[in-house]
């Protein structure tokens, strides 16, 4: 688990079947010390997040085929949620 902040998000025209009705944001990964972690990256939210928001995003594809109820999603980030 890691925090990162929502930058916004992102809509595909064809993603896989595992995707559909899924909202896509598109979010940076932080440090403890709030500076970026490596490059922005593309998660599968369930929560609603808003630009702005502080979240906790995981890669556990457990996690990602129980959000997306599919055994084959090639989701590799998920949000886990919303920070205070």
């Amino acid at each position: 688990m890691q925090t990162a902040l929502i930058l916004g998000s992102t809509r595909a025209t064809i993603k896989h079947e595992s995707f559909q009705g899924q909202r896509l944001v598109l979010l940076q990964p932080l440090m403890l010390d709030k500076t970026p972690d490596g490059p922005p990256l593309i998660a599968i939210d369930a929560f609603g997040s808003r630009r702005g928001d502080h979240v906790i995003i995981t890669s556990d594809g457990m996690y990602a085929r129980s959000v997306t109820n599919h055994e084959n999603t090639p989701a590799r980030w998920s949000v886990m949620g919303i920070l205070d």
